[in-house]
């Protein structure tokens, strides 16, 4: 079988993890610190902070943001539940935006009219998605978000070594925190560092970053310049407010180091196996992404759509080639169908799912895997 997707571990991460298990701390030590200091100069941001998965550390930036009850957030549809979820652990309501149907990123002239059109006010803040690894320009977020006074939490799970060009044509690393207030990234196996279950916060705002790596400790401090009493004793810490167990172990960190080493070589051949793959497919029925020279896709998936999606699935199953959908759209699934959304609210959303479909894509894939992939692709149009 060939997987859509395959994590890759070799002998230096083995070495990595060993030298973690012999080290001194095997929860939070210095290989932490130390990932997120590599992370964060990989980015281009000024601080990381490295969390037990990405759905932590979508929490925790809902969190760090102040999110309560009574606010109201948008995010895309086309995403995994997380995104949204994040929102309503915090006691506050999601909204959605339709997405564009070929990207399937958040459709930017929608959501200017979504926020045109509802009273001043009524969103505290967006969550946009790069999807599969394109780069939303969120310049042009970022302008939308300073009229309409809201705050931007980047999902870039999906995007670490993606860009694009800003509007000097200077290159922008999918969450630098240049445009939006906090970033998160994945670290689960499926994604670009694969540390088994891991995730990261980037941002440039110093304030953003002491308060989430409290809220990460159970809202403990053990610094006592910040303590609100007076005992200063050698073992004294003060949980000042309400926090979460979200760490990021050493072992982890070891892993997530040793793959971070090499992510600028599997970006590289994750994009000569799109290219690959948009040479080759070109002749057949499918809609493929465009790819203009004004963004760097970080392709975690390589996303294709066709009205004939279903069949193909089962086609290329059956030969042993292993496909997934991304994504079915959050709002309809049965929980946020029961919070009053339908499935027809966000027409493009539900036109790309009812389409998409991701080929494998990861380093490791082999072009003779590769070729074998496109010719199955390309015997399936000849049959049907």
């Amino acid at each position: 079988m060939i997987y859509y997707t395959r994590h890759e571990i070799t002998p230096q991460d083995e070495l990595a993890v060993i030298e973690a298990l012999n080290g001194e701390a095997l929860t939070q030590g210095p290989r932490v610190e130390e990932f997120e200091e590599n992370f964060a100069q990989y980015i281009n941001s000024k601080y990381a902070i490295s969390v037990n998965n990405g759905t932590s550390a979508l929490h925790l930036s809902a969190l760090a943001l102040d999110v309560r009850e009574g606010q109201k957030v948008i995010t895309s549809p086309i995403t995994f539940v997380a995104s949204a979820n994040c929102i309503r652990y915090c006691g506050a309501d999601i909204d959605f935006c339709d997405v564009d149907s070929v990207t399937g990123l958040l459709d930017l002239n929608s959501l200017e009219k979504k926020l045109r059109l509802d009273p001043p006010g009524t969103y505290a803040g967006v969550i946009p998605v790069d999807l599969a690894g394109y780069p939303l320009h969120l310049e042009k977020l970022k302008q939308l978000a300073q009229q309409y006074k809201l705050w931007i939490i980047e999902d870039a799970c999906h995007a670490p070594g993606g860009a694009f060009l800003d509007a000097n044509k200077v290159w922008q690393s999918c969450g630098n925190g240049n445009f939006a207030d906090l970033a998160i990234f994945s670290l689960h196996p499926a994604k670009h560092i694969a540390a088994g279950e891991g995730g990261v916060i980037t941002t440039n705002n110093f304030e953003l970053y002491e308060k989430i790596k409290q809220l990460r400790s159970h809202g403990i401090t053990k610094n006592t310049e910040d303590f609100t009493h007076l005992k200063h004793d050698p073992w004294a810490y003060e949980m000042q407010v309400l926090g979460y167990n979200y760490r990021f172990s050493d072992i982890l960190a070891a892993l997530a180091n040793s793959q971070l080493k090499r992510a600028s070589q599997g970006l590289k051949r994750r994009q000569e196996i799109a290219l690959h793959y948009q040479e080759k497919l070109q002749s057949t029925p499918l809609t493929l992404q465009p790819f203009p020279d004004t963004i760097r896709h970080a392709f975690h998936l390589y996303t294709i759509q066709s009205d004939q999606r279903s069949a193909l699935y089962h086609y290329l199953l059956d030969a042993g080639i292993s496909t997934q959908v991304h994504y079915i759209p959050v709002h309809t699934q049965p929980y946020y169908k029961s919070l009053g959304f339908q499935d027809s609210d966000y027409p493009k959303a539900l036109e790309y799912y009812n389409k998409c479909l991701s080929l494998p894509m990861y380093p490791t894939l082999s072009h003779q895997e590769q070729n074998y992939i496109i010719q199955t692709i390309q015997n399936f149009f000849r049959n049907s």
